[in-house]
């Protein structure tokens, strides 16, 4: 019995749902969505409740207060017409208008006490509008009907007094809307409250995530764009010769090349990022990564005459979002260079554990002591300098920590004042890329 209720109930919510939203769409500013809302949850009890009492007075033979119920029906019903075709401030001023014509003649001439249903018009006009003259000129009109019909009552000229039972219903029926629609208001305030904390703490999100992509693109463009400044002032200055400046050529257009290809990447990443930075884990290889890492570099490290050993098996693959995890080991390998002695060398390292791959990144330079290892991940550092003077921006491991976070890595760091550093990352092993693909093409 109850499964066969289910799909009877799941049913009249979605009418009820679908009735309630009349009028209020996607784009509407909040508030004005909740006022929309506020006033079918008003109107749609009012079509049955007028309708009965129009069909009950008229067989009792009060034929203009059923005329009124039945107004009063025919403007609730309106007023969802209305907010279907988006016709708001005209619904808004159907309902208070009728309304307010209908309760003032049926308190005068049938004493049934819809004085009180005047103060749910009253109430309304006040969360509803905006205009401030309108609310008080329509407020004063509301006071003075109500004044009207407990100073002035009429002899009930149009038909016999409603029971006395029926005041009393009609009293706790307007007491009980007052108080729906106070509690509909305040949890109106109370959702928007929330909905502008949401948006602060998206907006300090986007301002924080803005300030990560500046660094990335100030950190990748740094050594290309030094290079081209450097050989461009070679010429400039007429110190290489023939030879050297076809050697040169050569290694200006890769430069450029390579700058370009970066420029790509960081474009199509921070496109990504204009909503917020968002992790795209794929599986990919990791040697054609490190491969890209090694001619990033070359320049730099030819100029240091650093040596560079890259143990990684073609065959180790990550799933991770691999443009973040490219911002990692450029980061990382960048440190090593900066930090590195001239005619030193670099170690780049990586070997499967279990369901992770850990990653090593070690240089013999110049190391830090415990307190910097200790502050290095808490936020951003004092820029430090590398042994020719090279400048970092101070944001690249705190970056490199938040990447690793978000791609449910981890790094970690073992250094010393003279002896070096070595970072190692775990990030989650992947299968290889075409290995991916035929299991996508099987589900």
């Amino acid at each position: 019995m109850i499964k066969r209720t289910e799909p009877l109930l799941k049913y009249v919510n979605l009418v009820w749902n679908s009735i309630v939203n009349v009028g209020v769409l996607p784009a509407m500013p909040y508030v004005e969505s909740r006022r929309t809302k506020l006033l079918n949850l008003l109107a749609l009890p009012c079509i049955p409740f007028m309708f009965f009492f129009s069909v009950l007075n008229f067989i009792q033979g009060r034929q203009v207060l059923a005329g009124l119920n039945l107004l009063n029906t025919l403007s609730a019903v309106l007023v969802l017409i209305m907010h279907r075709r988006r016709m708001y401030l005209g619904a808004r001023m159907v309902l208070i208008g009728v309304n307010l014509l209908a309760y003032t003649f049926a308190g005068l001439y049938f004493h049934n006490g819809s004085q009180y249903f005047l103060m749910n018009i009253l109430i309304m006009v006040i969360l509803v509008n905006d205009n401030r003259r309108a609310v008080i000129g329509i407020s004063l009109l509301i006071i003075a009907a109500q004044l009207l019909i407990l100073f002035c009552p009429q002899p009930p000229i149009f038909g016999a007094p409603v029971p006395y039972a029926r005041v009393w219903g009609n009293v706790v029926t307007a007491l009980l809307f007052v108080v729906l629609a106070l509690l509909f208001f305040k949890s109106i305030q109370s959702d928007y409250e929330r909905e502008i904390e949401a948006q602060q703490q998206a907006l300090t999100i986007m301002n924080r995530d803005k300030e990560r992509l500046f660094s990335v693109v100030a950190h990748d463009i740094r050594s290309p764009v030094a290079t081209l400044d450097a050989l461009l002032e070679q010429f400039r200055h007429g110190l290489l010769e023939k030879d050297e400046m076809e050697a040169a050529t050569a290694v200006l257009h890769d430069r450029v090349s390579q700058l370009s290809s970066t420029l790509d990447n960081l474009l199509r990443w921070s496109a990504r990022g204009m909503q917020g930075i968002r992790i795209v884990p794929t599986h990919f290889l990791l040697a054609p990564l490190t491969e890209d890492l090694a001619l990033f570099f070359e320049p730099v490290v030819q100029q240091k005459k650093i040596q560079i050993d890259i143990d990684v098996s073609p065959d180790i693959t990550l799933y991770a979002d691999r443009d973040q995890v490219s911002v990692v080991f450029r980061n990382l390998f960048s440190n090593a260079v900066k930090f590195s002695f001239p005619g030193g060398r670099i170690e780049l390292a990586a070997a499967m554990q279990g369901n992770h791959v850990v990653v090593t990144i070690r240089d013999y330079g110049i190391g830090m002591d415990a307190e910097q290892r200790k502050k290095m991940f808490d936020g951003p550092q004092s820029p430090a300098y590398g042994t020719i003077g090279e400048r970092g921006s101070g944001v690249g491991l705190l970056l490199c920590s938040e990447f690793l976070r978000q791609n449910k890595g981890h790094i970690s760091v073992e250094s010393s004042p003279g002896n070096g550093t070595c970072f190692t990352v775990r990030l989650p092993k992947g299968n290889r890329p075409e290995a991916a693909a035929v299991k996508v093409s099987e589900n």
